[in-house]
């Protein structure tokens, strides 16, 4: 069962770097924003597979914590993508 997890950690690992290529050369801005939130969560992955590996738990507590800063720098690449900027305006 390890060597399975080894393997699907390597492969993960190698469809990441596919995707960081489409990072790069993404003929849109939402492309690469896609690109880079799916290496995010590959890495995600990764760390959980790890965690199954090796044992320590903190493993999970560092993919928890990578899965939330992933989901909001997405959020706030889109918004500032969208609008324009990150906060809310002030009011008059």
């Amino acid at each position: 069962m390890i060597t399975l997890f080894w393997a699907a950690a390597i492969a993960l690992v190698t469809f990441a770097f596919a995707c960081l290529w489409r990072a790069d050369v993404g003929p849109t801005i939402q492309d690469r924003i896609l690109a880079v939130n799916v290496v995010g969560v590959k890495t995600l992955v990764v760390l959980a597979l790890l965690a199954a590996i090796r044992g320590p738990s903190y493993l999970l507590d560092v993919a928890i914590v990578y899965g939330l800063l992933n989901f909001v720098i997405t959020i706030a690449a889109t918004r500032l993508i969208e609008t324009g900027r990150l906060g809310r305006e002030a009011p008059r």
